[in-house]
């Protein structure tokens, strides 16, 4: 948030000086709450456990104890409880039936009116007029989103006029390392079948 609003003021033809009291929220020491520990999540979780984060998550299956410890992560079985307590809250599930709106007016409210909601995982996972809500009245203190629906948003969506807000174009695997990774394991995959071997990459459905 602080990142791209500086940016504008550092750029910004009319500007003269810098404020002094122009103030971000440390991340050192503040809670984050992983929605959805697969292995996106704990990932995440290595990188914040860098920072010296506490580290919260909830997810449909406890992590095994070794794992939780490797990254001094809090498993919360109440989704409520995690929301309640931190000050950063990342969504990292796949968008199911289940998983569609998650987060609503009612988690919104759960939330410290400090937080900050990050969404890497896919848009339809918030609801976005709730979120807007949210956001216009202080509910949290600001959203972070890579994901959206529909991407891109309409022109005129009011998401897009909130300055505690900042939208990313669904870039979260676009470098050209992971680029390359991705088309890698397809074409293993391709060949696989083409010479009726195991796919490494099979997924089995439910």
């Amino acid at each position: 948030m602080y990142l791209h609003a500086g940016c504008q003021i550092a750029v910004s033809p009319g500007t003269k000086h810098f404020a002094v009291d122009w103030l971000g929220v440390e991340i050192t020491g503040a809670t984050l709450g992983i929605i959805g520990m697969g292995s996106i999540g704990y990932k995440v979780a290595q990188r914040a456990r860098a920072f010296n984060m506490r580290i919260l998550y909830h997810n449909r299956n406890r992590r095994r104890k070794e794992e939780e410890e490797a990254v001094g992560a809090h498993y919360c079985a109440k989704m409520k409880d995690l929301l309640q307590q931190s000050d950063f809250v990342m969504l990292v599930v796949n968008l199911t039936p289940e998983t569609h709106k998650l987060i609503g007016k009612k988690e919104l409210g759960l939330m410290k009116p400090t937080a900050t909601l990050i969404n890497i995982s896919r848009g339809a996972v918030i609801d976005q007029g709730a979120l807007v809500e949210a956001l216009q009245n202080k509910v949290i203190r600001a959203a972070a989103l890579d994901v959206t629906y529909p991407e891109p948003l309409p022109r005129d969506h009011p998401l897009l006029n909130l300055n505690n807000v900042i939208i990313t174009p669904h870039i979260g695997t676009a470098t050209v390392q992971a680029i390359r990774m991705m088309a890698e394991e397809a074409i293993a995959n391709i060949l696989a079948v083409l010479n009726d071997q195991p796919i490494p990459s099979e997924v089995f459905p439910k």
